[in-house]
């Protein structure tokens, strides 16, 4: 009976090392697919263990297409190798359709971007990041807010669900 304790316990001991125990290390560039706002490809270029550049391309209410560019900077907040938050600001162009309100009172357009506008704007963003080590793989998750400045000026929240890889 002792026996098989110890086994089960190496058991889940060994999964959890498989688990928990990979990450893209020495790998500086990644690319991969976004999911919210914009929804497209992505790619990340890491400067150095804390801070990046990350690129945006897809469709989204503010343009079809939608360009975005971030400095992020990351930091350990959970005491983590695996769980890090990051935050930075970024710049937004919006080309093409981006039919869009984003707030109307009484008929009173806050901000209202016509198809065929450039839509310029400017972002803040916090995220989380999950690098699971030996893998080539990153998982994120981000919030922020969409400053409008030309056609127009306006905000709008946003939130993005995504994975890179690393080859």
């Amino acid at each position: 009976m002792k026996i098989r304790i110890v086994y089960v316990l190496m058991f889940v001991m060994l999964l959890g090392i498989n688990l928990f125990s990979q990450s893209p290390r020495g790998k500086d560039f990644g690319f991969g697919i976004i999911l919210g706002e914009p929804t497209g490809i992505t790619v990340k270029y890491w400067f150095n263990s804390e801070n990046a550049l990350v690129g945006n391309l897809g469709t989204s209410y503010f343009g079809k297409p939608r360009l975005d560019v971030e400095y992020l900077w990351h930091f350990d907040a959970f005491n983590s190798s695996i769980v890090k938050m990051y935050a930075g600001p970024g710049g937004v162009l919006g080309f093409g359709e981006g039919n869009s309100y984003w707030y109307e009172w009484k008929n009173d357009r806050f901000y209202y971007r016509k198809s065929g506008e450039l839509g310029l704007g400017i972002k803040g963003l916090v995220g989380i990041n999950i690098i699971p080590r030996r893998t080539p793989l990153e998982i994120f998750l981000e919030i922020g807010v969409l400053i409008g400045m030309a056609p127009d000026f306006g905000s709008q929240g946003e939130a993005a669900l995504g994975i890179r890889f690393y080859p």
